[in-house]
């Protein structure tokens, strides 16, 4: 190693490597660091960020790149970068700690100060300046303060850190008494939300917005469980996500959404692009248009698609992490425009059009530039205008595909291509569920490329393994990683049986039921051979993404029903009974887990389709014709052999043959497509034009 580079250089993670150069003696999370701080008795200083991350890129420039920054770094501390894409647990542990110390909410970077033998943080913040400002002192002054801190009041940190681990260990793994499940949550949750509605721009609080898609799919689904009456509910989540996809947050000329919006009417995002975001809505947007046939909605699906498939997909399968919010060191350089530039491009019917849609014609929106956003929708240009709706859609079409094709030349935002398989997961499921509603099967193969590549590089040995770049995978795989992933094979299953992939799906079940699963109900975040923290974490409160338990539950309860296995429904009713204070506590913060409490009351009905040819097609097609979330449903041809249980069997002279059950209460075989239809129709919800 020479003296440009630090212990990073050997790591996997894109954000590690990009500090592998820095002057700051920097090391992975491990036992060399931790050993080294406890031999020489220095306090650890953490840093934990991510590729995409805007700040993190500025503290890094201002701080870490600064040879006077770094030589006092490295003379006061042992220095640990964390990524928290690849870490989530020490992240986890560490945001909560920050929290609990701070009073106030965490976020990256994450900068925090521990005792060097046990790894408790005493003080925690998260961007630190260069120079005194907002505040805030300068990262020289405060790592000045924080030693000359340590050394003077040891015992009263001691005393601290004792009560701070504590407490972190009660919030892990809280003394509840198990309770009852009911139905009361469900109802509470849909008031909780509708109180946080915002009735001008859709979405839940002020800004920054965040899309929260466990929130809409919790509206979307309570509207469906009334039978469609609570119209309310619908408009919530309808009109959200209309907001959102005719929004700044959402790439209108290439698809994707951004991470969040800056502002209240989803105009100006953070402009990084996370791969578990788009998993989510994508999902989420097929579900709607399953439930509305709104043009939007598959609109949404289809561009989001294309860009998962030609920006996030690698050629052996697995999908990327992340896009960069800055390209040529400007935050959302890439994506904004100025109306000379974009006239240049268009013939000037199509320019006219283009203003109005995207308020070229308004003043800039991003510090002197425009950043599309939809400010007159494609119905009121046709008005405007006096043009039928199909000249409107060819026209800007046509516009669209110049500026894509312009901006594809630019200096793109920087990408982190290394495969995390929980947020393979959820593009999985993403990409399966949205390929199953409309239709399209090359986004189906695209999910099972992703299949594959975990099961090939990722599934080592019987365990799962949490992530993978340039030939090398490692880590631990956390309950995220498996559940996800589990919630993925399902919906690929729906969407296209494969045996191999219900083998698979059983496999993982199996690991997190041995190795997860905590006795009094629910699942830790790792594993019981993980390496030991200072916390070890049972998340039951959705984040950013989904609740692992609530994940979990209902996974293992869909998984029971297929295949009449009553040991994974019953750790589904056991992690809604240990989890229920909490559930009870705050429901709308639980929105996962109620998909599992939903299905735990009224079971989910399973139909599994036996046949082949253009007749299997047929029944299949219909499966997929409704929006029915409390429905699973599986076309199996004839190829395939892995069956489910008594479902193998099957009469030959019939060309098709479908079992529906209720719970584990199976019909008789239905080989009538009318009485077929009418089986289905009990549990799809009306087809709404809101």
């Amino acid at each position: 190693m020479n003296e440009h580079t630090n212990q990073l250089i050997n790591e996997t993670s894109p954000y590690l490597l990009q500090h592998a150069h820095n002057p700051v003696d920097w090391y992975p999370w491990g036992p060399e660091a931790l050993e080294k701080a406890r031999t020489e008795n220095k306090p650890i200083l953490l840093s934990v960020g991510y590729s995409a991350c805007h700040w993190c890129h500025v503290m890094a420039h201002e701080s870490f790149e600064d040879p006077a920054t770094a030589d006092l770094m490295n003379k006061l501390f042992i220095n640990i970068k964390v990524d928290r894409e690849e870490r989530p647990d020490i992240d986890k542990i560490y945001q909560t700690a920050h929290s609990l110390l701070t009073q106030r909410p965490g976020g990256w970077p994450l900068t925090v100060f521990m005792t060097p033998d046990d790894q408790v943080p005493f003080f925690a913040g998260t961007y630190f300046p260069n120079e005194p400002r907002h505040g805030m002192p300068s990262f020289i002054d405060l790592m000045q303060r924080i030693v000359d801190f340590l050394a003077s009041r040891e015992t009263e940190i001691r005393k601290q850190n004792a009560s701070l681990v504590n407490a972190l260990q009660s919030i892990a793994a809280p003394v509840e008494a198990p309770g009852t499940p009911g139905s009361q949550p469900l109802d509470t949750a849909r008031q909780q939300l509708e109180k946080g509605f915002d009735e001008k721009h859709g979405g839940f609080g002020t800004a920054p917005k965040f899309p929260h898609p466990t929130n809409i799919e919790r509206l979307l689904r309570h509207w469906a469980g009334t039978g469609g009456q609570d119209r309310r509910a619908l408009h919530m989540a309808v009109f959200t996500l209309e907001q959102m996809a005719r929004g700044g947050m959402y790439d209108q000329l290439g698809g994707g959404f951004c991470r969040y919006s800056v502002d209240d009417r989803w105009m100006i995002p953070h402009f990084e692009k996370m791969l578990y975001d788009n998993g989510a809505l994508l999902a989420l947007y097929a579900e709607a248009w399953a439930a509305t046939g709104n043009p939007l909605f598959r609109r949404s699906c289809e561009q989001t698609a294309a860009w998962v498939m030609r920006e996030m997909q690698a050629e052996s399968g697995g999908y990327y992490s992340s896009l960069d919010a800055d390209s040529e060191g400007e935050e959302g350089k890439f994506y904004v425009w100025t109306p000379e530039t974009v006239k240049e491009l268009l013939e000037e019917a199509e320019y006219a059009l283009i203003a109005r849609h995207f308020g070229l014609d308004r003043p800039a929106n991003f510090e002197g530039h425009w950043h599309f956003h939809v400010y007159r929708t494609r119905e009121q240009l046709a008005q405007e205008f006096s043009l039928d709706p199909a000249t409107v859609d060819s026209r800007l079409a046509s516009a669209i595909g110049k500026l894509f094709a312009a901006r594809t030349q630019r200096v793109h935002p920087g990408r982190d291509d290394k495969v995390l398989t929980s947020w393979n997961g959820l593009m999985i499921r993403g990409m399966a569920c949205a390929g199953r509603y409309l239709g399209e099967t090359n986004w189906i193969d695209s999910a099972g490329r992703a299949v594959d590549f975990i099961r090939e590089h990722l599934w080592q040995d019987g365990r799962l393994l949490a992530t993978y770049k340039d030939g090398r995978a490692h880590l631990n795989a956390y309950l995220d990683d498996h559940v996800y992933l589990l919630d993925g094979l399902l919906e690929l299953l729906q969407a296209r049986w494969r045996d191999s992939d219900l083998l698979f799906a059983i496999e993982l079940a199996e690991v997190v039921l041995e190795h997860f699963r905590d006795p009094a109900g629910g699942f830790f975040f790792t594993s019981d051979d993980h390496e030991t923290l200072i916390q070890r974490p049972k998340p039951n409160h959705d984040d950013a993404t989904p609740s692992g338990n609530g994940v979990a539950a209902k996974v293992l309860s869909r998984l029971g029903h297929l295949l009449g296995e009553s040991p994974y429904l019953e750790a589904a009713e056991q992690t809604l009974k240990g989890l229920w204070t909490s559930i009870e506590q705050m429901p709308h913060g639980h929105a996962s887990l109620l998909v599992a409490l939903e299905e735990s009351l009224s079971p989910v009905q399973t139909v599994i389709v036996r046949g082949s040819g253009a007749a299997l097609d047929t029944w299949k097609h219909r499966l997929n014709s409704g929006y029915a979330p409390r429905r699973i449903a599986f076309a199996i041809p004839e190829s395939e052999h892995v069956l489910p249980g008594v479902l193998a069997e099957r009469k030959p002279q019939e060309e098709v043959l479908a079992y529906i059950c209720s719970g584990l209460t199976c019909s008789a075989p239905v080989t009538d497509f009318a009485e077929f239809e009418k089986h289905l129709s009990t549990t799809e919800a009306p087809r709404t034009d809101e």
